[in-house]
C-alpha cells in the first residue's frame, strides 16, 4: 500500500444504502455520501432484495464520483479501495463489490474486502470516551451481535441473536401498529407520545447464554396484546393505545440489548462499551447504555448517529488498517451473505481473535 497519501475509498452496499466515502489514514473523514432507499421499500414494510440490488446499480457510479469530488481528491491520489463483501443481501453486496473491483483494476489500486459488522465496530473510532478493551454491540435491521474487542482491529463475537435481528423486530412491530417504515424511528417517535407507561412486555434471556439475544417472544407478546390470541385477527385494543404499546416494546428491546452488553463488559473486564448499527441511533438505547456504563464505572463510546447507520466511512476506516497491514484481496473475490468467517465462543480468552486480514 502506498502510504504517501493514506487515502482510502470505501464502498458499502450490503443492504439498502448505497454509500461511498474517502477517509485519510483511518482517521479523517473527507467525504461520506449515502443514498437511502427507504422510499422504495416503505410500501412493502421492509427491504425487498431485488428492488435493493437494482437501486444500487442505478446510483453506485454517481455516489462514488460524489464521494471523490467532495473529498477534493483525484483517483490517482488514492492508496487503496475497501469494500464490504459480507454479510448482507447477496445481490446488493455484488453491486458494490463489482464496482470496487472494477475501479481497483482500472486505477491499479490494491483492494481489500471488509466484514460489514467489523466495520460497524470501527465507528467507535470517532466517538468520545473509547477505551480498550471494550464490548461492542452491533444492532441493525439484519444483525444483532455482541463483540469482545481488544481494540478496533482485534474483535471476537461473543453473542448473537438466535432469531430476529433487533431492527427487524422494530420494523415488524411498527408495521403491526401501522406506524410506517423504517420501524426504528417510527417506534421512537410514537413512544414519545405515550401517556400510559404502565404496560410492560417480557424481557427474554436465554438460559446459559447470557450474551445471546432472542426477540421472537417479545414480538409475539406485542402481537397478542394488539390482536389477541389466534384466531383473533383484528386489533382488540383501541388504536389510541398504540403509543403505549410502542413505548413498552421499545423499553423491553432496549433493556434486552443494553443489559447483555453491560453484563458482558462487567464480566470480561472491559474499560468501555459501544453500540453501533442502525438501532444504536435510538435515543433510549443511547441514554440507557450511557447511564448503565456510568453506574459500572465504564465509558460509553457512542458514535454519531450518521456513523451508526450503514455508511462507507467505517468501511474505509477499517480498510485502511487492513491495507496497511498488507492485506490484499484478488479481483475474483466473491460476496458472501453469511456473517461469520471465524468461530465464536463465550469468552475472549478462548479461540483465536480476529486480527486484521489474511494477506
Amino acid at each position: 500500500m502506498d502510504e504517501s497519501t493514506g487515502l482510502v475509498l470505501g464502498i458499502e452496499s450490503s443492504c439498502d444504502e448505497t454509500a461511498a466515502a474517502v477517509v485519510r489514514r483511518g482517521e479523517e473523514i473527507l467525504s461520506n455520501v449515502v443514498a437511502s432507499q427507504d422510499a422504495r421499500h416503505a410500501p412493502f414494510g421492509g427491504v425487498v432484495p431485488e428492488i435493493a440490488s437494482r437501486a444500487h446499480t442505478e446510483v453506485i457510479t454517481r455516489i462514488v464520483e460524489s464521494a471523490i469530488d467532495r473529498a477534493g481528491v483525484e483517483p490517482k491520489e488514492l492508496s487503496g479501495i475497501a469494500v464490504t463483501n459480507r454479510p448482507g443481501l447477496l445481490g446488493s453486496l455484488l453491486v458494490g463489490l463489482t464496482a470496487a473491483k472494477t475501479l481497483a483494476w482500472v486505477w491499479e489500486l490494491p483492494l481489500v474486502a471488509v466484514h460489514h459488522l467489523e466495520a460497524h465496530l470501527y465507528a467507535a473510532r470517532w466517538s468520545e470516551g473509547l477505551e480498550c478493551p471494550f464490548v461492542g454491540l452491533v444492532a441493525s435491521g439484519g444483525h444483532t451481535s455482541l463483540y469482545w474487542c481488544e481494540d478496533l482491529l482485534h474483535v471476537r463475537r461473543i453473542g448473537a441473536t438466535t432469531d430476529d435481528a433487533a431492527g427487524e423486530a422494530f420494523d415488524k412491530v411498527a408495521a403491526l401498529l401501522g406506524l410506517g417504515y423504517p420501524g426504528g424511528p417510527a417506534i421512537e417517535k410514537a413512544a414519545r407520545g405515550a401517556q400510559d407507561r404502565a404496560l410492560r412486555f417480557p424481557r427474554s434471556r436465554l438460559k446459559g447464554r447470557p450474551w445471546d439475544f432472542t426477540f421472537s417472544g417479545l414480538k409475539t407478546a406485542v402481537l397478542y396484546h394488539v390482536r389477541g390470541v389466534p384466531p383473533a385477527g383484528s386489533p382488540v385494543i383501541d388504536p389510541r393505545e398504540f403509543p403505549a404499546v410502542a413505548a413498552a416494546f421499545q423499553e423491553a428491546a432496549v433493556e434486552m440489548l443494553v443489559s447483555a452488553a453491560l453484563d458482558a463488559a462487567r464480566e470480561l473486564g472491559a474499560r468501555s462499551v459501544t453500540a453501533t448499527g442502525g438501532v444504536a441511533a435510538n435515543s433510549r438505547l443511547r441514554e440507557e447504555l450511557s447511564r448503565g456504563a456510568e453506574r459500572l464505572g465504564l465509558r460509553a463510546a457512542l458514535p454519531a448517529r450518521e456513523l451508526c447507520t450503514d455508511n462507507a466511512a467505517i468501511v474505509a476506516g477499517r480498510g485502511y488498517h487492513e491495507l496497511a497491514s498488507g492485506a490484499r484481496d484478488p479481483l475474483d473475490t466473491d460476496a458472501n451473505a453469511l456473517p461469520e468467517r471465524a468461530g465464536y465462543g463465550a469468552a475472549p480468552s478462548g479461540g483465536e481473535l480476529r486480527e486484521g486480514r489474511r494477506s
